[in-house]
């Protein structure tokens, strides 16, 4: 059955990328490859005369925020659409030609059959459901016949048939570990389980924690699990290449040295990770990639300081690095450690599966879901089962082999054609609700 299907684009229109774009442009992928029509809705302003709103869309689409804000209308005004919109608010078509280049986004902006947007809905929904506890309704001419949200928002897409992604419940399991509030962010989850005509989530573990947290029906929440974004389906066309390039940027050997990415933040670990790695004494370098969160006290920058240890200059730390050229850095490393207090899936750890890269991860959450055999798993909380797995891997050739064999054999289960069937499972219920 071909369907029509919408996807938000609230992440997909942020620089730099989040963990939750990946998500949304995963599924785009998935559902061209399925046949199905894929409409984004959007937040970005395109008023004014039709035959130019595909320009404006490109010219805010992953724009700083700081950037894209310039010229808003002033804090009353804010106030006064969050207030207001307690009839459906229109969306503006945007039409799609081949006169806009849109070759700088291929990498990150999925190709939509058709896309619609409002000026700040996403921040206009946030607002009014603060303020009034109410979901903002929208509409469109012809709106697609599921709408998948990617993400939690006070939206419903009137006309179709909406479905939730809920990812984990992190700032509920661990609410020192976020900066949400924590009252709001349960009671939105529980407004889109209410109101959804199905939930979305991405592990099994995941799907637990929503059934022991909320009057969810078990028939009305699926499991798709994710797949491995199109990035890492290709192998290094010439991996000396990889190597001179990773040695030549960043002084780091192929297989000489171990890797964090992910966003520096308390549930990610990090600061027991360093100090785990510290304590090894290792001449095996540790590159993290990624920033630092925005409380203070999770401020994990190597050589600063760090609490309670002394920094090395084996530590290093990049803010961020372009797609391509961490491909590189996660072929060439000797292993990737990835001690997560909490995952609702653990992306990463599938990555670096699937390029041929030795694991290092955690018993917690749904890490365990997705590594099967094929990581060396440690407990997050014991900074010595971190040193100890950390020097494991470190001296152990026969296991870093064993671990690469097994892990691209594990990453097949989460291929796309893998996907594609689960997803197809997911709108057959919904179709069917």
């Amino acid at each position: 059955m071909t369907l029509s299907i919408g996807i938000d684009g609230y992440n997909l229109a942020l620089p730099g990328g989040t963990g939750v774009a990946t998500y949304g442009l995963t599924l785009a992928h998935a559902l061209r490859a399925m046949g199905h029509e894929t409409v984004g809705v959007f937040g970005l302003d395109v008023r004014g005369p039709v035959d130019g709103r595909e320009v404006r869309f490109f010219d805010t689409l992953q724009r700083p925020p700081t950037d894209r804000r310039k010229g808003l209308a002033s804090a009353a005004r804010w106030t006064r659409e969050a207030i207001r919109p307690f009839a459906p608010i229109a969306l503006d078509p945007v039409p799609l030609t081949d006169r806009v280049d849109k070759a700088a986004f291929a990498d990150s902006f999925p190709r939509f059959d058709r896309l619609v947007s409002r000026a700040r809905l996403f921040g206009i929904a946030h607002r009014h459901y603060a303020r009034t506890g109410r979901f903002v309704t929208v509409r469109m001419a012809d709106p697609p016949q599921i709408m998948h949200w990617t993400y939690p928002v006070p939206i419903t897409l009137e006309g179709a048939r909406n479905v939730y992604t809920i990812h984990d419940i992190v700032p509920l399991k661990f609410p020192h570990a976020t900066l949400d509030h924590k009252a709001h962010y349960q009671a939105l989850l529980r407004d889109c389980i209410a109101r959804a005509d199905h939930i979305c989530t991405v592990s099994d573990a995941s799907r637990r924690d929503l059934l022991d947290w909320f009057p969810l029906d078990p028939a009305r929440v699926t499991n798709t699990y994710q797949a491995l974004p199109p990035a890492f389906r290709t192998p290094a066309a010439d991996p000396a290449e990889d190597a001179a390039i990773v040695e030549g940027s960043f002084g780091l050997r192929h297989r000489g040295y171990f890797l964090f990415y992910g966003a520096v933040e308390p549930k990610k670990n990090v600061q027991r990770l360093i100090e785990a790695y510290l304590s090894t004494r290792s001449a095996t370098p540790l590159l993290i990639v990624g920033r630092p969160w925005g409380h203070e006290s999770a401020r994990q920058v190597p050589n600063g300081s760090i609490p309670g240890v002394q920094a090395s200059p084996a530590v290093m730390q990049i803010d961020y690095l372009p797609q391509r050229m961490l491909l590189r850095l996660i072929r060439g490393a000797r292993a990737v450690t990835f001690p997560s207090l909490y995952e609702g899936f653990g992306l990463p750890v599938l990555e670096a599966m699937a390029l041929g890269t030795p694991v290092l991860s955690s018993t917690a959450g749904a890490i365990p879901e997705v590594t099967g055999e094929a990581a060396l798993l440690v407990d997050p909380h014991d900074i010595g089962a971190i040193a100890d797995g950390l020097k494991r891997i470190d001296g152990d050739e026969v296991l870093r082999t064993d671990l690469a064999s097994r892990g691209t054999m594990r990453a097949q289960i989460f291929s796309d054609v893998a996907y594609r069937a689960r997803l197809a499972g997911l709108y057959a219920s919904v179709m069917g609700s």
